[in-house]
């Protein structure tokens, strides 16, 4: 039977469903609780590539990311990658997928295939939880606001990938397009307010100046990181975890030198942002 379980701080964990049989009516309770918790977490979830693709988009069109290297055979799936020899990994900071897009991705799919005997947890972040607790007077004065955001400093071709000459990333060339969205969104399912900055893709307000930009941001940061917004998921082979963008942050913990960590990502089209207006 399925059960869907909500966790303190964001996120619920969902039994009793192999996701490979996936009906109207179960997927419609999905989408319910996707859009209520932010994220989703399955445990073992037997799947090909080609039923992880079949799944995704279930939830929505692929947005094939253009930056990550690209399982061989399917190329709808990013590989997400630490070995052995390597010191650093993929997602290893505070951040939403695709922020930099003009209309920024839905949804992450990631897939657990292959582990460290420990450690490799991500963490997650409750975005709206995060601005309702600020102070009425800044709620005020961020939902005017809006933030440019952009991937030229973290895979363009004096960012940080290349500047680790980290073969994991590709096409450089095309980190070229800043985006501005609003910071305060609104859920289209829902219609909650969302604080809408990361740390490693928001770059300043909109207008202003990076110094200007900068104390403000790092105290939204800090607000937003605090645990108890958050949760931490334990991967196993077979894990899977379906978050919401627009909701939530995410933080691949970089704690297990010299394993191997290889995962499998689909990434799920979203469409333009709407400010959140009370």
């Amino acid at each position: 039977m399925l059960t869907i379980q909500p966790r303190s701080g964001v996120g619920a964990d969902v039994s009793g469903i192999d996701l490979r049989e996936l009906d109207d009516v179960a997927l419609e309770r999905l989408r319910s609780a996707y859009a209520d918790h932010g994220v989703l977490f399955f445990r073992d979830q037997v799947m090909t590539p080609a039923d992880q693709i079949t799944l995704a988009r279930r939830f929505g069109e692929i947005d094939v990311n253009r930056f990550f290297r690209r399982e061989a055979e399917h190329p709808e799936i990013a590989v997400v990658s630490k070995s052995a020899d390597e010191t650093t990994n993929i997602g290893g900071g505070w951040h939403t997928d695709h922020s930099y897009d003009v209309e920024p991705a839905m949804g992450s799919m990631l897939l657990a295939r292959e582990l460290p005997p420990r450690g490799g947890e991500t963490l997650f972040s409750n975005m709206n939880a995060a601005f309702e607790a600020l102070s009425a007077g800044l709620r005020r004065t961020l939902v005017s606001l809006d933030a440019v955001h952009s991937s030229r400093h973290i895979f363009g071709t004096q960012g940080l990938y290349a500047r680790l000459g980290d073969s994991r990333m590709q096409n450089a060339d095309q980190a070229t397009q800043d985006a501005v969205h609003p910071v305060v969104i609104e859920h289209p399912q829902t219609g909650r307010p969302l604080l809408y900055v990361n740390q490693a893709f928001t770059l300043r307000f909109h207008g202003w100046s990076d110094d200007e930009s900068r104390p403000l941001l790092e105290l939204l940061y800090r607000h937003a990181a605090r645990p108890e917004f958050q949760t931490r998921f334990e991967w196993a082979p077979g894990s899977i975890a379906l978050w919401d963008n627009r909701a939530t942050w995410h933080y691949a913990l970089n704690n297990y030198p010299g394993g191997t960590r290889l995962m499998h990502r689909i990434t799920i089209r979203g469409g333009p942002l709407k400010r959140w207006s009370h």
